[in-house]
C-alpha cells in the first residue's frame, strides 16, 4: 500500500490548525485577565464561549453538508477565528472582550470537527483504492505541533508580552484556511453526517432511557467538567504562584503528550483487557490524584510535572468508551450504526457542555473570595 500525497496536504492542514490552538488554548484566559477580567467574569466569559461552541460547531457542519462545500466553511471559520484573535489585542472594557470572545470561540469550533470528517473520508476511500491515508497520523502530527506551538509561544511571551499568542495564532489560522483547499472534498453524493429528523430524536430518547448510558453521561461529565477547570484557570494559578510562562507552556504540553502516548499506544491496549466501566474508574481516580498533588503543590514545578501526564489517563476513557474511537468511525459508514453514532456524540457534546458551563462559571465566581486553590 502506496503513500498518498492526501497525506502530505492533511499533515500541512493539521499541523497549522492545531499549532494555532496550541499557541493560543494554554494563555487565552490569561489573556482575558490582562484586559482587566476579573475571576467571576472569566468565569462567564468561558462558559458562554462553550455554550457559543456548543451552537456554531453543529450549525457549521450543518451548512456545510447541505452546501458540500467542508473545506470553504472550514476555511471562512479558520479565518473569521483569526481576525478575532487579532481584534482581541486592541478590545477595551468588558462587552467588547465578551464579544469578541464569543466571536473567536463561535468561528473556532467548527474547525475541528471538519477537519477530522475530511481527514477521515480521505483515509476510508483511500484506504479503498490502497493507497495509505492514516488519520492517526495526522492527527497525532496535530498534536506535535500543538506541543510545539506551546513551547515556543512561552519563550515568545517572555520577549514580546502575552499579546503575542493572538498574532501567532493568526498567522496559524490563516495558513489552516490555505491549507483547507488543498485537501481533497467529501463527493457530494456522500454526507458524514445524516439528517437529525424526528426518527434521530426519538433515538436520543432511546438512548436515555438506558440506564447504563446515562451513568455514562453523569461520568464523563464530571470527569471532563473537571478538566475545563484546569484548562481555563490553571495557568492563571500557577503564574499567580510564579511559575514563568516558559515552564507553564512546558508543563501543559507535557499533559498533551501523554494524553497522545495513552491515546495511541496504551489506550487501545487497556480497552481490549478492561470493561468500559473499569477504564472510567480508572480515569476518575487518575483526575483525583492529579488534582490532590496540585492542590498540595501549586507552586513548585516538580509536583506538577509528575501531576500533569495523568492528564492522559484520566481522559483517554472519555473518548473510547462510547464506540467514538476514530478507527470506529472509518469502519462505521453504514446508516444506522452512523445514525447511533452520531446521537452518541451529540449527547455526550451536550452533557460535558453543561458540565464544563456550570464548573467553569463556578470556579470563576469562587476565585475572587477563595483565591487561586479553588481551581486544584
Amino acid at each position: 500500500m502506496s503513500l498518498s500525497v492526501d497525506l502530505l496536504k492533511f499533515a500541512l492542514l493539521f499541523s497549522s490548525l492545531y499549532a494555532a490552538f496550541g499557541v493560543a488554548s494554554p494563555f487565552l484566559p490569561e489573556l482575558l485577565s490582562s484586559h482587566g477580567v476579573s475571576p467571576e467574569r472569566l468565569g462567564l466569559t468561558l462558559s458562554l464561549a462553550t455554550t457559543i461552541r456548543l451552537i456554531s460547531a453543529p450549525l457549521a457542519g450543518r451548512i456545510a453538508d447541505r452546501y458540500h462545500a467542508l473545506r470553504f466553511v472550514l476555511a471562512t471559520c479558520a479565518a473569521l477565528a483569526g481576525a478575532a484573535a487579532l481584534v482581541l489585542l486592541p478590545a477595551v472594557g468588558f462587552p467588547t472582550v465578551l464579544l469578541v470572545a464569543l466571536l473567536h470561540a463561535a468561528m473556532l469550533a467548527p474547525t475541528t470537527v471538519l477537519a477530522d470528517a475530511l481527514a477521515l473520508w480521505a483515509a476510508a476511500t483511500n484506504s479503498a483504492k490502497g493507497i495509505r491515508v492514516e488519520y492517526g497520523w495526522v492527527r497525532g502530527l496535530g498534536s506535535l505541533a500543538f506541543v510545539l506551538g506551546s513551547l515556543v509561544i512561552g519563550q515568545s511571551i517572555q520577549v514580546f508580552g502575552i499579546g503575542s499568542i493572538v498574532i501567532g495564532q493568526a498567522i496559524l489560522l490563516l495558513m489552516a484556511a490555505g491549507a483547507a483547499f488543498w485537501v481533497p472534498e467529501i463527493p457530494a453524493t456522500h454526507s458524514p453526517e445524516p439528517p437529525f429528523g424526528r426518527a434521530q430524536y426519538a433515538g436520543v430518547l432511546d438512548l436515555l432511557r438506558s440506564p447504563s448510558f446515562r451513568w455514562l453521561v453523569v461520568v464523563a461529565s464530571l470527569i471532563l467538567g473537571s478538566h475545563a477547570m484546569h484548562d481555563s484557570f490553571a495557568m492563571i494559578a500557577w503564574n499567580a504562584a510564579g511559575v514563568s510562562p516558559v515552564a507553564g507552556s512546558a508543563l501543559w504540553s507535557e499533559s498533551v503528550a501523554a494524553e497522545v502516548i495513552v491515546f495511541v499506544a496504551v489506550g487501545p491496549f487497556l480497552l481490549r483487557h478492561l470493561t468500559p466501566e473499569s477504564a472510567m474508574a480508572i480515569s476518575a481516580v487518575a483526575c483525583v490524584v492529579r488534582w490532590d498533588l496540585l492542590a498540595r503543590s501549586s507552586s513548585s514545578t516538580v509536583p506538577i510535572a509528575i501531576a500533569e501526564p495523568l492528564h492522559g489517563v484520566a481522559r483517554w476513557p472519555n473518548e473510547r468508551t462510547p464506540g467514538l474511537s476514530h478507527r470506529h468511525c472509518q469502519a462505521s459508514w453504514a446508516k444506522r450504526e452512523m445514525q447511533a453514532r452520531w446521537r452518541r456524540r451529540r449527547v455526550l457534546r451536550c452533557s460535558r457542555g453543561i458540565s464544563y458551563w456550570t464548573l467553569v462559571a463556578v470556579v470563576g465566581d469562587s476565585m475572587d473570595w477563595i483565591g487561586g486553590a479553588i481551581v486544584f
